[in-house]
């Protein structure tokens, strides 16, 4: 596997997949289907790509199997988000995905991110991976590992 910078041919596909990641999210929690504004939106990802800020996870096989958006804040990253085709899940790729964001990223102080409050399975990921709770609010959990 291995992670890059997306491609403005990758938008859609990516599109796809963020759709189906997110909608996912109904069966651990979510009120509804959906997700963070823009992740299902091929102008958004276009953008995001154009900004260098895409990334696409791409398999053994070289099929485009998840993504990131993430933004370097001077010493610090921001991961956006993340998104690993349901098909995948709990095979490893989220796991291997934000290895290779921290080593990516090795300059960064701290790596930041949140993660909806109703969401169990993305927040004991990100504590399985060392990431601390820094605050939270009606809707979020915000998240920090630093270095």
């Amino acid at each position: 596997m291995k992670l890059m910078k997306a491609g403005t041919s990758d938008a859609v596909i990516l599109v796809a997949i963020s759709k189906h990641a997110f909608d996912s999210d109904i069966e651990v929690g979510s009120p509804s289907a959906g997700g963070p504004p823009g992740y299902k939106s091929t102008p958004f990802h276009m953008k995001m790509t154009r900004l260098g800020n895409l990334y696409k996870l791409v398999d053994d096989q070289g099929m485009i199997v998840g993504g990131a958006v993430l933004f370097e804040e001077q010493d610090k990253l921001n991961v956006g988000r993340i998104f690993v085709s349901p098909e995948h899940f709990r095979k490893g790729y989220g796991v291997f995905m934000m290895e290779s964001i921290e080593s990516m990223f090795s300059d960064a102080k701290e790596l930041v991110l949140d993660t909806p409050i109703w969401n169990r399975r993305t927040n004991a990921f990100y504590t399985k991976l060392g990431y601390t709770e820094v605050r939270r609010d009606r809707e979020f959990i915000y998240y920090s590992k630093k270095r």
